[in-house]
């Protein structure tokens, strides 16, 4: 599996390093957002791409959140940028499907926090099994 490179010290990537796909989701999540409800219809196409911009948007906006979580609560192995981005997908993931549970009309706040918690339990048992699958540099 292809890892994204981590600083030579295995330290986490700064801020910077993020901002770029920050600020891409951002803009084609929002844009998009904005011309899906703006511009079409509520067929079926235009609800689809509603979904999948907003799941960009959620993303690019909770990304510098994941980034600073995995900052202050250091793990062994360091979380790299893959991670931060994972986990900022599934907040968009998240958003996502509590809007879909929103227009059916059938979302109620236990139902939003167990699926809330099905997605941390499910990132839970991904860094668990990073984890026990991670080889520390002999060299270092």
């Amino acid at each position: 599996m292809y890892n994204l490179p981590m600083q030579r010290d295995n330290t986490p990537q700064p801020f910077s390093y993020y901002l770029p796909a920050i600020v891409i989701l951002i803009f084609l999540g929002g844009g998009g957002l904005y011309l899906t409800l703006t511009r079409t219809l509520p067929t079926i196409g235009p609800r689809w791409l509603f979904f999948f911009c907003m799941i960009l948007f959620g993303a690019g906006l909770f990304m510098p959140l994941t980034w600073f979580l995995n900052r202050r609560f250091s793990s062994d192995p360091p979380a790299g940028p893959n991670v931060v981005i994972r986990q900022a997908v599934w907040f968009g993931v998240f958003a996502a499907l509590l809007s879909w549970l929103q227009i059916g009309r059938v979302l109620t706040i236990p139902l939003g926090a167990i699926m809330g918690a099905a997605l941390i339990l499910i990132e839970f048992l991904i860094r668990m099994w990073e984890r026990s699958r991670w080889k520390p540099n002999p060299t270092a």
